[in-house]
């Protein structure tokens, strides 16, 4: 497809300074799944000069509302919805164990499918045109991707009781073979799911084809004393010693952390994924997001799984991000918003190895959402951004396209399913369950 937006407002990386961004007045041009042109209109000219005549399918007038790129969702587990609400107000280890474990052990792959599509709802009405999974049945994932037109990294939560790195080899070649819109790392649920023989076969394979390697990383004061007493170090310094972190990749969470261990992180090239809605709500801690960042270690956001989350919203992820970093660094200007929007757009994909849909820009992935201005949280227009971060919501998502396609827009979903059959799928496999 080939679309036209016109008269928006585009957030697009800053003409001076390439790692900022900045909000300019123009057009996009998106031909097929390609950004083909970013301006004002006035230089178009040059497209043409580089490409056949272009015919357009639509041509959208944005109304001076805003474009940016899709939100990057860099941690979940999409397919949790079934226990959304279902276990809340109990500490992490004892959610896990007493409430999610028994339940994740009924279901089936072809629950996982219907999770998963309804988790991808949920991303498209919150501006979301990627996320980064860890879930069961991977292949689940990547076909509920592949049906709606969805943008997914997908990371193996290898343990000591679901699966083996030789399954985890099979799911890279084959899920990667799937389609330009879904990829495949190799990762593992966290170190005290593991044992170290089977981290060691893990880090065998990442070194023999160069990947990188995420996992839950220091997410509570529990997990790091536990791993210190088993092995005399840090969740972080363990891994490393296992040569798992020689090609990157990254840890989730990263609240408790050893000084030693931002070295690691910065050395390693490694990134951190902060969720701190879930770790609000489990009483997990507060990320050192700016003492990563002051490191030069890349730092993208993800919601965590719905069932400890309750919700999949880049927006209330943002604010947290913002405030609670205030908080842990006890001032009112930690993380600018500005800094918090990359965060949640650019370093996300960057973290991820999805360079190609980082931005609006002329070569990218055609990854864009428009936000309506024109509802009462986002006057008056005081600054665009700001708005974004501290006072913006899902309600203000008007349109969702990746790759090229627009998948939802004004409450519609274009991903070839009735979602009336995904609501009743979901709520019958957690009656199944009673």
């Amino acid at each position: 497809m080939n679309i036209r937006f016109y008269n928006a407002r585009i957030v697009a990386p800053s003409q001076k300074d390439k790692d900022n961004i900045e909000v300019i007045k123009g057009e996009v041009w998106v031909k097929g799944d390609t950004i083909v042109y970013v301006g004002d209109g006035k230089d178009s000219d040059k497209v043409f000069a580089q490409n056949d005549i272009i015919i357009w399918n639509r041509e959208i007038d944005v109304k001076g509302n805003v474009l940016i790129p899709g939100f990057k969702n860099a941690h979940t587990h999409t397919a949790m919805t079934f226990l959304r609400s279902y276990a809340d107000d109990v500490p992490l280890q004892e959610w896990l164990q007493n409430h999610i474990f028994p339940k994740e052990a009924l279901l089936k792959e072809e629950d996982v499918y219907w999770l998963n599509i309804l988790g991808i709802m949920e991303y498209l009405t919150s501006g979301i045109t990627t996320s980064f999974d860890m879930y069961l049945y991977p292949y689940a994932t990547a076909k509920a991707a592949e049906k709606t037109g969805f943008r997914t990294m997908i990371t193996s939560g290898l343990n000591n009781f679901t699966s083996s790195v030789k399954e985890v080899e099979e799911q890279y070649f084959k899920i990667n073979d799937m389609s330009d819109r879904i990829k495949f790392v190799p990762g593992f649920h966290a170190e005290y799911t593991c044992s170290k023989e089977l981290l060691e076969e893990l880090s065998a394979f990442s070194n023999k084809y160069k990947l990188p390697v995420w996992t839950h990383n220091s997410e509570t004061l529990l997990e790091v004393k536990e791993c210190k007493e088993r092995w005399g170090m840090s969740p972080t310094k363990f891994m490393d010693s296992l040569g798992l972190l020689e090609y990157g990749g990254g840890g989730y969470h990263c609240i408790w952390m050893d000084e030693s261990d931002y070295d690691i992180f910065k050395e390693r090239n490694l990134s951190m994924i902060t969720c701190p809605a879930s770790n609000l709500k489990l009483n997990d801690g507060i990320a050192p997001v700016s003492t990563f960042r002051k490191n030069g270690i890349k730092v993208g956001i993800g919601t965590d799984g719905p069932s400890s989350n309750n919700c999949l919203d880049m927006f209330r992820e943002m604010f947290l991000v913002s405030g609670l970093a205030n908080v842990k660094d006890k001032t009112a200007n930690s993380i600018k918003a500005e800094d918090v929007l990359k965060m949640a757009i650019t370093d996300g994909a960057d973290a991820m190895g999805l360079s190609e849909c980082n931005a609006i820009a002329v070569g990218k992935k055609a990854d864009i959402v428009i936000i309506d201005l024109n509802q009462p949280n986002m006057q008056p227009i005081n600054n665009i951004i700001k708005n974004i971060v501290y006072s913006g919501s899902k309600i203000n998502v008007k349109m969702t396209v990746i790759n090229g396609e627009i998948l939802y827009a004004d409450g519609n979903f274009n991903i070839g399913i009735d979602p009336t059959e995904v609501y009743e799928k979901a709520n019958s496999i957690i009656r199944s369950m009673e």
